[in-house]
């Protein structure tokens, strides 16, 4: 004998394992959301700095460095390091990678300042192909 027997729907068939792996892949998508944003913040956050622009400037206007990796020099990733702070005072010390059409290298730098005024310590250009360190501020600008 066929009975009348009603299939039953899709979600009720399968309830039991679709809530707790959707819970659990949406918490995971939630944390991985979470870190990318606070990683793209303070990237950015660094990027932005008037270490990194004081930087890009003296890099620009170095001869040695525009023979190395040629113009036009721009960054080329994510800016690393430390950037603090407090009360007004900041200070830095980050690494820029950058390049050129003829190579890639990276900025170090170093330096605190309050507002828009520095002081660098360390403001050199690591040109790895070459095994070269230049001093950017060697012979500086005086408005460095």
């Amino acid at each position: 004998m066929e009975g009348n027997t009603q299939k039953q729907s899709w979600w009720k068939r399968n309830w039991k394992w679709v809530v707790p792996v959707g819970g659990c892949l949406t918490l995971v998508v939630i944390f991985i959301v979470a870190i990318g944003s606070i990683v793209y913040g303070v990237s950015a956050a660094i990027s932005d700095s008037n270490a990194q622009k004081d930087g890009m400037e003296a890099v620009v206007k170095n001869e040695q460095v525009v023979a190395y990796l040629g113009e036009p020099i721009e960054t080329n990733g994510m800016t690393g390091g430390s950037f603090n702070s407090s009360n007004g005072f900041k200070t830095a010390s980050i690494t820029v990678p950058i390049k050129g059409p003829k190579g890639e290298a990276t900025m170090h730098i170093e330096g605190e300042g309050v507002g828009d005024t520095w002081s660098y310590s360390t403001m050199q250009v690591f040109i790895e192909s070459e095994d070269v360190i230049i001093d950017l501020l060697a012979n500086e600008d005086p408005d460095f």
